[in-house]
C-alpha cells in the first residue's frame, strides 16, 4: 500500500478485533494514527491493542445495545484526546444462504439493527467528537453486493444499500460542520468472516473482476486511509467501490 500519513490522526474503527477492521486498524497505526479498536469480541480485542502498542487501545462496544454504542464512542474520545475519524465498519451477514422466502423475521430485524441502526448511531455520537476536531471524517463499510443484487443474501445487501443511502443524508447533514462522510465498497474478501461463503460463490467474484485475483483486507485499506486525510476534504457523500472491477459504478 502506498504511504499515506495520518500523524494526529484519532480513529475509531467498529468491529475491529478481527477480519477486515483489525486490517484497517493495523494500517491505521502503520500511518502514525492513534486508533481505538471496538468490538464485542473482548480477548482478541484486548490482545490486538496489547499488540500493537501505546498507539492502539480497546473498549467494548455492542451495536445493538444504544447504551453501549454511547458510552462507548464517549470512552474512545476520552481515551485517544479527542477524535478526528470513524470507520464504521462492524457488521453481521448472519442471513447468508437464505431464500427471501427461508429469511426468518427475526433475522431480518437483527441485520438491519446491527448495520444500519449501529451505524446511525454510532455516527451520531461521534458527531459532537468530530466536530471538534475542525476535520472530521466517517468512512462508512457498505459492500458490492448492494451494487449487484447478490441473491440469497437478501437481507445483508439491503442492510448495506440503506448504508449507501444513509451516507448522502449524513453527508449533507454534516458538511456545515466540516465533517466528510464516504463509503467503500468491497467486494467478496479473503477474511475470517466470510469463510463460510460457497466455493462458487468466490469463482462468481474470481472470474467476474476485471483483475481476477482473490480480494485481500490490504487491497481495501488504501481506500479506507484516504478517505481519513486532511487531502479528502471536499470528497464526501461518495461511493467508492474496492472490487477488482466486479462492480463498475
Amino acid at each position: 500500500m502506498q504511504e499515506i500519513n495520518l500523524q494526529g490522526s484519532k480513529v475509531l474503527v467498529t468491529g475491529s478485533a478481527r477480519g477486515l477492521g483489525e486490517s484497517f486498524v493495523r494500517a491505521l497505526v502503520a500511518a502514525g494514527a492513534q486508533v481505538v479498536i471496538s468490538d464485542v469480541l473482548h480477548e482478541r480485542g484486548q490482545a490486538l491493542a496489547a499488540e500493537l502498542g501505546a498507539a492502539a487501545r480497546y473498549v467494548p462496544l455492542e451495536l445493538l445495545d444504544p447504551v453501549s454504542i454511547q458510552s462507548g464512542v464517549d470512552a474512545a474520545a476520552q481515551a485517544m484526546g479527542g477524535l478526528t475519524g470513524l470507520i464504521n465498519n462492524a457488521a453481521i451477514t448472519n442471513s447468508g444462504g437464505k431464500t427471501m422466502d427461508e429469511l426468518a423475521l427475526d433475522m431480518w430485524d437483527r441485520v438491519m439493527d446491527v448495520n444500519v441502526r449501529g451505524t446511525w448511531l454510532v455516527t451520531k455520537a461521534a458527531r459532537p467528537h468530530l466536530a471538534a476536531s475542525g476535520r472530521g471524517r466517517v468512512v462508512n463499510l457498505a459492500s458490492d453486493t448492494a451494487l449487484w443484487g447478490a441473491p440469497r443474501l437478501m437481507a445483508y445487501a439491503a442492510s448495506k444499500g440503506a448504508v449507501i443511502a444513509m451516507t448522502r443524508s449524513m453527508a449533507r447533514e454534516l458538511g456545515a460542520e466540516s465533517i466528510t462522510v464516504n463509503a467503500i465498497a468491497p467486494g467478496l474478501t479473503l477474511v475470517e468472516a466470510t469463510e463460510y461463503v460457497p466455493q462458487d460463490r468466490h469463482d462468481h467474484y474470481l472470474n467476474g473482476r476485471a483483475i481476477q485475483r482473490p480480494q485481500m483486507p490490504d487491497d481495501v485499506n488504501a481506500a479506507a486511509l484516504f478517505l481519513l486525510t486532511q487531502g479528502s476534504g471536499f470528497i464526501t457523500g461518495q461511493l467508492l467501490p474496492v472490487n477488482g472491477g466486479f462492480v463498475m459504478h
